[in-house]
């Protein structure tokens, strides 16, 4: 039977209208992006059946293209509209925050810098700029490849963080690994970052790790000092 023919409370379209996004189950939702089904199967068949094959709609949403392509009733149309969908979810995740969170409690910051790290598949260090009350200034991506002293300029760091007016920074880093074990080279460079930014009288709040849903806070575990 056609999802057309269902109950109208039945219909995921119908239910989001009625009682909200957060009514639905991950498959509705899913059905609704889908929008139609193939031979047999209608768009929630087909919603589920995906949930099934990865497990959960994160393993879904970070898959490859080859991968998703390769999946009946899936193609390069309907991937492209995944990621694009995912990628305006984040964006909107992080203009939110940029214009109404006042960073207060690590918890904030490791939401935050999850959403902008967790699906990278290289290793990337970035930087949440503050003001004096913890304002999110600004955010962004510095350097790409393993942290070591070679890849991250300490000088650079500084240059960006008084470009922005910054009185505070935490900095974060992605292990595409799966592992938030801080290493001996993550360690060191944020004590050169701290002792750099002393200078200009920039407090260093946190540096978080970030791998898959998993964030490791460097100032909860006594790394900073």
């Amino acid at each position: 039977m056609a999802i057309t023919d269902w109950p109208a409370n039945e219909r995921p379209r119908e239910k989001l209208l009625n009682n909200g996004a957060g009514s639905l189950s991950d498959a509705e939702l899913l059905a609704i992006f889908l929008r139609v089904g193939t031979r047999g199967k209608t768009a929630l068949d087909l919603a589920r059946d995906l949930i099934i094959h990865y497990g959960n709609l994160k393993a879904l949403l970070s898959s490859s293209e080859v991968d998703f392509c390769s999946l009946p009733g899936m193609g390069p149309a309907k991937f492209v509209q995944l990621k694009a969908s995912l990628e305006m979810s984040k964006r909107y995740f992080h203009d939110e925050m940029r214009e109404s969170s006042t960073i207060t409690n690590p918890n904030a910051s490791k939401l935050f810098l999850r959403s902008a790290l967790a699906d990278k598949k290289h290793e990337v260090f970035a930087c949440l700029y503050l003001d004096s009350q913890h304002n999110i200034l600004d955010f962004e991506e510095l350097f790409t490849g393993t942290l070591d002293a070679a890849s991250v300029y300490p000088r650079e760091v500084v240059r960006h963080v008084i470009e922005k007016g910054a009185a505070a920074v935490i900095f974060c880093h992605n292990h595409p690994s799966g592992s938030t074990a801080a290493s001996e080279a993550d360690i060191q460079i944020t004590r050169r970052l701290i002792a750099a930014l002393e200078l200009i009288d920039v407090r260093v709040l946190d540096h978080m790790i970030v791998a898959g849903n998993k964030v490791m806070s460097f100032a909860e575990h006594g790394l900073l000092h």
